[in-house]
């Protein structure tokens, strides 16, 4: 177990006096962490709010805990570095109903905190803050501010059918009781885009408002290519569709038409192709039959252990069976292995000499090959369905 301390305040308030828990990761912040503490204790104090302040140490190396504590933080000591563990271990340590996240390096107002309670007390179960329009000098990189965050934000946006302008936004909050329902995992700083990828498939009232953002204290511990591949990579590992069945589509698609138009005799830009582009168009329907594969494997990765609702997925499940895919599986393979035996059988008559059939053999591997990832797709997708929705 990484989480190896919690040291409550001090002042030790009961879960019944507790609404909202601020959560604050901290890592060597031993020059604000004591002044976030103590604003944030300002703020529900004044606000009337009833809540409490927890700091997650993320295994920091100067006082930061200390401090907090002193300042009247409850205190999680979580050895596992990252921005999620962190957050995680501070969610499981929450009492209140509402939990708001913030950072420790004073970039974010503290006093923003009740217009995210307003908005969970008006029915919100996930709101965030956008910074985008309230940046200070000097508060964003100008590759984060201009490229970064919009690019990635918006491809999420894409993917996910989701209208959140600023998905890196630190500060945001949400009912505790959705923790169950977003089921999250990731460690590190994509830990932020997962929060709005699992919002967004649980189909939760997710709001947005207008907050600024002021330069840090202290030294930043982002890295704005490594992060920002992080983030990446989770957007993609929880689109299976886009990362693979698209591709996978295109390639074999493509590969088909270049395959006709070999055998058709047809030209292209007033030019034959023949068996080289044959070879390709071969490559490509192979990789593209192994995409989809691996693709439909994803969608029930997702379906039946991840707890995502995929309807068309579920539509083609309980209409086809995994008889279906090995009964085509077994066509498609038993159709290369024909042409294979006429190959054989024209060698043969040819008294064993010279194979000249190159184009129809090409042809025949490829039928052949498809059939076997067909037929072996089927049974992985069938492994995968056992684990049903009760």
């Amino acid at each position: 177990m990484a989480t190896v301390e919690v040291l409550r305040a001090p002042a030790e308030r009961s879960p019944a006096e507790i609404h909202v828990s601020v959560v604050i990761p901290c890592l060597n912040e031993a020059e604000n962490i004591e002044r976030c503490v103590e604003l944030a204790y300002a703020v529900l104090d004044d606000s009337g709010i009833p809540g409490e302040v927890i700091v997650v140490d993320n295994g920091s190396d100067d006082d930061s805990g200390r401090l907090a504590r002193a300042a009247g933080a409850t205190v999680i000591v979580e050895l596992r570095r990252g921005y999620g563990s962190a957050y995680l271990a501070g969610f499981n340590a929450a009492r209140g109903d509402y939990i708001v996240m913030i950072d420790a390096d004073l970039t974010y107002d503290f006093g923003d905190i009740p217009r995210f309670v307003e908005q969970l007390d008006d029915g919100a179960e996930f709101v965030m803050g956008d910074r985008m329009d309230g940046i200070q000098p000097g508060a964003m990189p100008w590759l984060n501010r201009y490229i970064g965050n919009p690019v990635l934000s918006g491809f999420l946006n894409v993917l996910f059918k989701t209208k959140v302008r600023d998905v890196h936004c630190g500060m945001r909050a949400f009912r505790r009781d959705v923790l169950p329902r977003l089921d999250l995992h990731s460690t590190g700083m994509e830990f932020a885009s997962e929060m709005v990828i699992r919002a967004s498939k649980e189909q939760l009232d997710i709001r947005e408002f207008p907050i600024e953002l002021h330069q840090r204290g202290g030294r930043s511990k982002l890295s704005p290519f490594r992060d920002g591949w992080r983030h990446l990579r989770l957007i993609l590992v929880y689109s299976p569709n886009f990362l693979f069945l698209v591709p996978g589509v295109v390639m074999t698609a493509f590969g088909g038409l270049i395959t006709v138009t070999v055998f058709a005799h047809l030209t292209v830009f007033g030019r034959p192709w023949f068996i080289h582009a044959l070879i390709a168009g071969s490559l490509l329907v192979i990789v593209g039959m192994q995409v989809i594969g691996l693709g439909l494997c994803g969608r029930a990765f997702g379906v039946h252990f991840m707890g995502e609702r995929d309807p068309w997925f579920e539509r083609m499940e309980a209409r086809v069976r995994l008889e279906h895919g090995l009964l085509l599986g077994t066509a498609v393979m038993l159709t290369g292995l024909t042409v294979g035996g006429f190959i054989v059988g024209a060698w043969i008559a040819n008294g064993f000499g010279t194979l000249v059939q190159a184009r129809l053999a090409i042809l025949a591997a490829t039928f052949t090959i498809a059939g076997i990832q067909i037929f072996f797709t089927s049974f992985l997708l069938s492994m995968l369905g056992l684990r049903r929705r009760t």
